[in-house]
């Protein structure tokens, strides 16, 4: 069972990927879990939003716009950054971060668009362009268009260990297959299926993020954007049937596992809600955790390792990888193909894992 390329990871990553080159070459889906999307994919907030991610990541978002449009993917948000007097050069510096690149963001009063926003929460910019983004259907798509295309998917498929001795020899808990091309789309496991393959690695770091759904009285306004405070500290979106989700925002250093909420995260996250409006929280309907994966720079790595020049990384994508895949799956589509990028506004050595080999040495 010898393919032309293995790609480690099903999720939002590997699954846009192998859409991307399985109409070119044959290709092989490996899946660690009894379904693909288990983890961050499956755990995402789900909007798309140009800001997000800030400068490094603005290029692939904006990129992966028309795609996601075209299909269907997007529904009207808009996005609120909001701040206290002490966040003025926080609010500048935003704005000067993305003076030039079309992206429309403005000043705005957030006591017009948030009623019960509590007093001190008085300086706003305003994102209209931020959209819901559907997750499930998107790497629905990306799944559909790889089987078209004749890639295989295998479950419960996780990557014991990977030799190379010309091509790829791959053990793994569900067969045995062989590659000439290995690709590491792994997620939080990124580092450790290099280290299975014999590749250094990067040092991608995973950090637990938590998400409620929560009933408030009163509901929230129906126009109601994604809230977020420009300090980093929460953010709020409004979704069906009058519902909220909410975050601390938070970035917990963990090991790559399947993440769990804490309760003290889940309370840190309902007291700092309750400082920004005057809503009462009537019942924790849901909670949830995924983990977002870091490198050093904390920007993604798309290309061939320049140690293994047969082990190609996709990962590393934080948590802006459902919001970037359309583009980023091109970029790194046509590395992995030996093809020259065309992504519109997009620099490909800003991805390139050779900014590590220093390190790596």
């Amino acid at each position: 069972m010898r393919y032309d390329i293995v790609i480690v990871g099903a999720g939002i990553a590997g699954a846009s990927l192998a859409a991307e080159v399985a109409p070119h070459a044959s290709v092989l889906l490996l899946e660690a879990e009894e379904a693909p999307g288990y983890h961050a994919t499956g755990r995402s907030a789900a909007f798309w939003s140009e800001t997000y991610g800030g400068a490094s990541i603005q290029p692939l978002t904006t990129a992966s716009g028309p795609a996601l449009r075209e299909g269907g993917f997007l529904d009207p948000l808009g996005a609120l950054a909001v701040g206290r007097a002490e966040d003025a050069a926080a609010i500048d510096a935003f704005l000067a971060e993305f003076e030039g690149t079309g992206i429309v963001i403005e000043r705005r009063d957030p006591h017009e668009v948030v009623p019960g926003l509590r007093p001190g929460w008085d300086l706003g910019v305003y994102e209209p362009n931020c959209t819901y983004i559907d997750v499930a259907g998107l790497h629905a798509a990306f799944l559909a268009t790889a089987r078209r295309h004749g890639a295989v998917l295998a479950t419960q498929a996780a990557l014991e260990s990977a030799a190379h001795d010309g091509h790829w020899r791959i053990e793994t808990r569900g067969g045995r297959y062989e590659a000439d091309i290995l690709v590491d789309a792994a997620g939080a496991w990124a580092d450790d299926v290099a280290i299975r393959a014999g590749v250094a690695p990067i040092g991608f770091h995973p950090y637990r993020r938590t998400m409620l759904q929560i009933a408030t009285d009163p509901a929230p306004p129906p126009a109601l954007p994604h809230i977020w405070g420009i300090d980093g500290s929460f953010y709020f979106k409004p979704e069906a049937g009058g519902r909220l989700w909410l975050s601390p925002h938070d970035e917990i250093e963990s090991d790559p596992c399947d993440a769990q909420p804490e309760e003290l995260d889940v309370a840190i996250a309902i007291d700092r809600f309750e400082h920004v409006v005057d809503w009462r929280v009537n019942t924790l309907e849901r909670k949830w955790a995924g983990l977002r994966t870091f490198a050093p720079d904390r920007r993604p790595v798309y290309g061939f390792a320049p140690q293994q020049p047969a082990f190609f990384w996709c990962a590393g994508q934080g948590g802006f990888g459902i919001q970037t895949a359309p583009a980023a799956a091109r970029l790194a589509g046509a590395l992995l193909l030996g093809r020259v990028p065309d992504v519109p506004g997009v620099d490909p050595g800003l991805y390139a894992p050779g900014r590590f080999v220093a390190s790596l040495r």
